[in-house]
């Protein structure tokens, strides 16, 4: 039986019935999902949670559901990797990565959202659905929408990486590009619900939408030994993954699964499209809308409907947020790889990147907890890395070929070693002969 309220205005309170809306009618702010807490403390606890299956739904009293059809119950539960030897790149004691870049079907944290949002469309009634997209959610939306039997409509900016193009259209979905930034399309899908009363999962199904995010927080609390992290870095686009992990503590809290506590919220976005990023730094809060203009495709949301909630979140918890380059963000790309063996998009690239400036500034102390939410797989934006890609040697099959090649890289080896070291703070080799980030302070612990 549900544990759902209704949907309550987040700025002025008002309360409304459950169903396909997203915009308070007194005051057009944003509505949230509400549940009766007192009664989940009664029944809801650990001891349910570990007699279930490894998925989100583990968590379903949390989730704004009626029925007990659930569509994608082998969505998330995805790992929260100790990432040691990242941590001694870093200098920080303690690191983790919740890798959403292996979430089931298409790879990215956008599959838990959209399970929510067609297990509430079809208890609406709805038979087609769709959303505005910047890659993720249009795959996940295309693959679980045929999975489940909806017709699906999906709209894009025309520039989208061609891996996230095809990435939707392999599903047979109905895809339309919008000669516009995401922005554009967002609002023409707004007019599209209203005309025809599809489910469009980000525009009036977005309060059930949004909830699916909590997930990840749960995930993170459970997999730690139902405990908060210190800290949190996670990128963003439209903010709402930062803000819903956050709430996602805060119910764990409240029901007594977790102990009281803070969880500091850091913030990442791409400098070519930094609103949130800005609104934190200057103090103001204020969302100051951008032309997107970066390589991370699918944090380019230049106007965040969620950005002010993001970055209250973040000033709330003590967190801080932090842009890096395009640049910065294939370094970000590279040092996860070399160092974890994961691969993620150009976001997850954002977030190793400004994590390590947040530790480099000293906004993340080096001996607390830290956990980096990766939320893409890197072979959906390997556009971004091919030009960066280093040389690599091509032989005649032959041994003493191979020999050749080992007799080069020793000598290269040796040459190196004897070269003067490099100063603080300088550049350093990754194994791809491209520049490293730099160093950060010493910490006592080698770097790997």
């Amino acid at each position: 039986m549900t544990c759902v309220n209704g949907l309550q205005c987040r700025e002025c309170g008002a309360e409304y019935e459950t169903a396909p809306r997203s915009i308070c009618e007194a005051c057009f702010g944003p509505l949230e999902v509400t549940y009766d807490y007192d009664r989940l403390r009664r029944t809801f606890g650990r001891e349910a949670v570990a007699g279930r299956g490894r998925s989100m739904w583990r968590y379903r009293e949390l989730l704004p559901i009626d029925g007990d059809r659930i569509l994608g119950q082998e969505v998330g539960y995805t790992p929260l990797v100790s990432a040691a030897r990242l941590a001694g790149r870093l200098g920080v004691d303690e690191l983790y990565v919740k890798n959403d870049a292996v979430n089931f079907p298409t790879l990215s944290f956008k599959d838990r959202v959209v399970s929510v949002a067609l297990t509430k469309a079809r208890e609406f009634g709805m038979t087609t659905v769709g959303c505005a997209s910047t890659g993720n959610l249009a795959n996940s939306v295309a693959a679980q929408g045929v999975r489940h039997g909806f017709d699906t409509c999906i709209l894009v900016p025309e520039d989208l990486e061609a891996a996230k193009i095809l990435g939707t259209t392999v599903y047979g979905a109905r895809l339309v590009g919008v000669a516009g930034d995401y922005d554009q399309v967002n609002r023409l899908c707004s007019q599209i619900a209203d005309r025809f009363g599809w489910g469009f999962v980000n525009v009036n199904l977005r309060p059930f939408y949004g909830e699916g995010s909590k997930t990840v927080g749960f995930e993170i609390a459970e997999q730690l030994g139902w405990k908060r992290p210190a800290h949190v870095v996670c990128c963003m686009a439209g903010g709402s993954l930062l803000t819903k992990i956050g709430k996602g503590f805060d119910e764990l809290t409240r029901l007594g699964l977790i102990d009281e506590g803070t969880t500091r919220l850091h913030g990442a976005q791409p400098r070519g499209c930094n609103p949130i990023v800005a609104a934190v730094k200057d103090g103001s809060g204020e969302i100051r809308p951008v032309k997107a203009r970066t390589i991370a495709k699918s944090l380019a949301i230049g106007n965040p409907a969620d950005g002010y909630y993001a970055a209250r979140a973040i000033r709330r918890s003590g967190g801080f947020a932090e842009d890096v380059t395009d640049a910065e963000l294939v370094d970000g790309i590279r040092l996860l790889a070399e160092t974890e063996g994961i691969f993620a998009e150009t976001a997850g690239g954002v977030t190793v990147a400004a994590a390590r400036k947040l530790i480099a500034s000293g906004c993340i102390p080096r001996h607390e907890p830290i956990v980096l939410v990766i939320t893409g797989n890197g072979l959906k934006t390997t556009d971004a890395l091919v030009s960066t890609a280093a040389a690599h040697p091509i032989i005649e099959p032959r041994l003493d070929a191979f020999e050749r090649v080992l007799s080069d890289a020793a000598v290269e080896a040796a040459f190196s070693k004897a070269s003067d070291a490099p100063p603080p703070g300088s550049s350093l080799s990754t194994s791809s002969g491209r520049p490293a980030p730099a160093a950060p302070p010493s910490s006592g612990r080698p770097l790997t």
